[in-house]
């Protein structure tokens, strides 16, 4: 139905998560339609991104230099470590402004159902660097879906001896939700969650 080069950028666009045949469809004649020098543009970031971004070797973050830009930061608090299963995460909790420590990515969430073990995550290198360095606190950044749970309880086991604190970040309701709509889960995390006022 479609030109071998146009079908083949659909397919491609397809390759991207939450893309659909129709999504690929319109970003493909969107593409289409701009001038050639932005299409250029978007395939020259694409090749620089993947040739020039690769992780950091302390932390794992992404980052095209190494270390990363968080962790050469001497004002950052080096006794506490945030684990977080993606490098999305890490930039979701520091577009709040509110944490102040250092970062350690793990690369995904164990999930046997996918064939990632803990061997495939960063967990022994997190476990080095609570064992080599001063750590007073490991944050566990982690979603509370099924594989974020196993992740939690694994990792909880594999650091509890090593460090004198080890916290979960708080989940409940979201801002303007109503109870009246959230699943059992969310109400029981929000309990849990308390503080007081």
């Amino acid at each position: 139905m479609y030109t071998r080069p146009l079908a083949r950028l659909i397919d491609q666009l397809q390759l991207l998560p939450g893309i659909g045949p129709k999504t690929a469809q319109r970003l493909a004649f969107h593409i289409l339609k701009r001038p050639k020098s932005e299409a250029q543009q978007l395939a020259q970031a694409l090749v620089e991104a993947t040739e020039q971004i690769g992780t950091c070797s302390v932390c794992f973050n992404l980052s095209a230099e190494d270390p990363c830009d968080l962790c050469r930061q001497t004002n950052r608090q080096s006794e506490i470590i945030c684990v977080v299963a993606e490098p999305r995460d890490l930039v979701a909790i520091e577009r709040t402004r509110e944490y102040k420590g250092r970062y350690h990515v793990l690369g995904g969430l164990i999930s046997p159902m996918e064939g990632i073990m803990a061997e495939n995550l960063r967990i022994k290198e997190l476990i080095a660097r609570v064992g080599n360095e001063d750590i007073q606190e490991v944050i566990l950044a982690i979603n509370p879906s099924i594989e974020g749970e196993t992740t939690t309880q694994y990792l909880k086991k594999q650091i509890k001896l090593l460090v004198p604190r080890v916290t979960r970040i708080a989940f409940g309701l979201p801002v303007g939700g109503d109870l009246e709509y959230a699943d059992e889960m969310t109400l029981a995390r929000a309990l849990e969650g308390r503080r007081e006022i």
